[in-house]
């Protein structure tokens, strides 16, 4: 599958940026710009979201895959790979399978583990749950303007920053709206984007970091002990007063800890 992708910097060791889930590449533009200073940074959009095609296929293997395909058609052997959320899951799936690809790997609050789609318990499964009603209530594709889709939204979803991160993913056709978001396949398979994903045990060969942010429950002391096992040589740095959408909640100390990381 061919990427959209947007790049910034030239002549620089390769940096490749894939965000989460209901994500795209320009949320991550400013920080892109930002790292051009340091590297040839790609951010792409991941099947199924922003500018790239949909598919009917959507689960690891197939996005680690999308990766390679777009490594090998931009020529570019080794790479420095940093992922967000679900995109962290497919940067690990990627260097589980490509570890000679990979020059540092960057797992951005997100672990190797399941997260349980029918555990009513688990309060960032619940979100999830209440991202893909609102994504499928066809009124907001009706709704006369963005202030009226974010009024229906917010029936789902209460937290103001939360309901504007999901919008951006409407775009305008004729007099209704669309969404960017292949909603129908990330609603089918949104129990596999939740689960676990399968790696090789010891994955050391390269250089590893994952970025805990504080206030959030995607990495839990349970998890840092199935980071431990698979990454063994893995640092874990713990960014403070910040939520899952770490980069975007604390930009400067993410940012730090990125280049620090790749060039201390």
């Amino acid at each position: 599958m061919e990427l959209f992708f947007r790049k910034y910097g030239e002549n620089k060791p390769p940096l490749i940026i894939v965000h989460g889930l209901y994500g795209a590449s320009d949320n991550w533009v400013t920080h892109g710009k930002i790292l051009s200073e340091y590297f040839e940074v790609y951010i792409l959009d991941q099947r199924n979201h922003g500018n790239s095609p949909h598919s009917v296929e959507h689960n690891y293997n197939v996005m680690a895959n999308d990766i390679f395909e777009f490594m090998k058609s931009q020529n570019i052997d080794k790479a420095v790979l940093l992922g967000h959320s679900m995109g962290g899951k497919t940067v690990m799936t990627f260097a589980g399978r490509y570890p000679e690809k990979v020059s540092a790997l960057i797992v951005v609050d997100i672990s190797p583990a399941k997260y349980f789609i029918n555990s009513f318990s688990d309060i960032k499964v619940e979100k999830h749950k209440k991202i893909i009603e609102a994504l499928n209530d066809k009124a907001i594709l009706q709704a006369k303007s963005r202030n009226e889709a974010d009024k229906i939204c917010e029936k789902y979803i209460e937290e103001p920053l939360t309901r504007a991160f999901i919008l951006k993913n409407l775009k305008r056709v004729e007099n209704a709206f669309k969404w960017k978001l292949n909603v129908n396949v990330i609603t089918q398979n949104i129990e596999n984007i939740l689960s676990d994903i399968v790696l090789e045990n010891d994955i050391s060969g390269f250089p590893t970091l994952f970025i805990k942010a504080e206030n959030s429950d995607y990495i839990t002391e349970k998890d840092i002990d199935v980071i431990n096992t698979i990454f063994p040589t893995a640092e874990i740095v713990i960014i403070k007063n910040a939520g899952h959408w770490v980069h975007a909640e604390q930009p400067k100390e993410f940012l730090e800890t990125v280049v620090s990381f790749v060039f201390d």
